[in-house]
């Protein structure tokens, strides 16, 4: 009996979880291609776009690991998105393997098209070597120079090791901030650095969102509100059909009446503007729309701001810095700044590496380690 993608995906596992210290790839060539792709963390399509063909091959052996695209109209054609989302997806998500949690064929270098993958296809992407290198990876199998299953094994068999790197670095980390039974808690003012060092590092533009959705999080039960699941990193309002970055409900009420719009730029009219097309066009009424910004606020903007109370009939616009929002958080709520600091924490960690990289949040360790040791 034909197996199905789930149980070839679980056979392919298996055996990648049996060979963990050695590759069965021989070709120093290939090794090293599929080792790039993998480790390839400025853009993890590549590693995805690989998996799904590859199982789409494993899927129907008659079927050209090159020709992901339905529209190509050929008998050796497939759906590689349908592949990637239906299957990789929750592959990936069970096995924790650090991909991007969504499709490769909705980024703007692979949607859209509708010809072969083959070497000779110029990608718009970069790194540019990473898509060269995964179209002669998908050359290679589909030559049948090696066999596409080989090829799958050693994907997840890296994968599973850098997966198990990362957790031991994170783990090690959480081990040194432990503080002794009866230590002093941080102050609210050295948490607030703390996150300012950490929104100062590269690549931070998600904190702003984890700032303001954990203080939620934390004192949502005191004030009587709670904030919605967050969308992910890279989805838009339009697709996603929300407010704003975070959303704060009533308790035992669906309807939105805070939205946050996080800008890790000063805040403009035209953002002002945007945010009352926004307002307009939402099926439900809000009472606030509050910008968060880690850069300085204009005095002009945030007055032009405050005239549209009147003229939504009382929905307030205001534009408010990041710091100063936690800031005066922390200290409203004195004694809830430990577990702020812990729920900050959670969910830095739990963010896919495309929205907090790993490197983010060793950082956000590595900083409140020095604080808890009073470095």
């Amino acid at each position: 009996m034909k197996p199905t993608p789930e149980q070839i995906l679980e056979e392919i596992y298996k055996r990648a979880e049996n060979s963990r210290k050695k590759s069965f790839i021989t070709d120093g060539v290939i090794k090293k291609q599929i080792d790039y792709v993998c480790h390839c963390t400025s853009n993890r399509a590549g590693v995805r776009l690989l998996m799904a063909c590859l199982l789409g091959k494993l899927d129907n052996p008659k079927v050209d690991p090159r020709m992901p695209y339905t529209e190509i109209g050929t008998n050796d054609c497939f759906s590689g998105r349908t592949y990637d989302e239906r299957y990789i997806t929750h592959f990936i998500n069970v096995h924790r393997l650090p991909c991007n949690p969504t499709t490769a064929f909705l980024t703007p270098t692979l949607r859209n098209i509708d010809r072969p993958l083959k070497t000779d296809t110029e990608l718009v992407g970069r790194p540019r070597e990473l898509y060269k290198t995964t179209l002669q990876l998908l050359e290679e199998v589909a030559k049948n120079r090696i066999s596409a299953d080989i090829v799958f094994i050693e994907v997840v068999r890296i994968l599973l090791n850098a997966r198990d790197e990362k957790l031991n670095r994170i783990a090690s980390l959480l081990k040194s901030i432990k503080r002794g039974e009866g230590a002093l808690p941080l102050s609210s003012e050295t948490i607030v650095t703390l996150i300012e060092q950490h929104l100062a590092c590269k690549k931070s533009s998600r904190l702003p969102v984890l700032v303001v959705a954990a203080a939620y999080q934390v004192a949502g039960k005191r004030i009587g509100e709670r904030v919605l699941p967050l969308n992910s990193h890279n989805a838009a309002d339009l697709q996603t059909g929300s407010i704003g970055d975070v959303e704060v409900c009533l308790v035992g009420d669906d309807n939105v009446v805070t939205a946050y719009e996080m800008k890790m730029k000063r805040v403009t009219i035209d953002d002002i503007d945007g945010a009352i097309n926004k307002i307009v066009k939402a099926s439900q009424r809000i009472h606030n729309y509050i910008f968060i910004t880690t850069e300085k606020i204009d005095p002009e903007t945030a007055e032009y701001a405050l005239k549209f109370y009147e003229e939504t009939g009382g929905i307030e616009i205001v534009i408010l810095d990041c710091i100063g929002f936690l800031r005066h958080f922390l200290h409203l709520f004195h004694r809830l700044r430990t577990d702020y600091l812990n729920t900050y924490q959670t969910l830095v960690l739990e963010e896919p590496d495309s929205a907090v990289s790993q490197s983010l949040k060793e950082a956000f360790l590595a900083l409140r380690q020095s604080a808890e040791s009073g470095e």
